[in-house]
């Protein structure tokens, strides 16, 4: 996951880079008064987002994958102190009632 990230943020960065290099070349527009900083980084969003969407699909599945284990053991953990503790509930219970 950190690697899906840290290759998005990258797309960003890159992106980020050409738009500012072309908005200050006079090849895209700059933005309003003191504005310009946002339109770029807006632009910049704009066109990473895309990118990354298809650029990216093979590791944010790889990433998808590692997420579902992820939650699937944490699942079955869960499961498996619910049986513990009602098996010791259980014991608890029947020790008990045979008091």
């Amino acid at each position: 996951m950190l690697r899906y990230t840290l290759m998005r943020l990258g797309i960003f960065a890159g992106c980020l880079v050409v738009v500012w290099g072309l908005v200050y070349s006079g090849v895209l527009p700059r933005g309003l008064g003191d504005s310009n900083f946002l339109w770029v980084l807006l632009l910049s969003l704009a066109i990473s987002a895309p990118i990354s969407f298809v650029v990216l699909r093979r590791e944010r599945d790889r990433a998808s994958v590692q997420i579902v284990q992820k939650v699937d053991r944490m699942k079955s953990n869960l499961e498996a102190n619910r049986s513990q503790e009602d098996l010791a509930d259980d014991t608890a219970r029947a020790q008990g009632q045979t008091s």
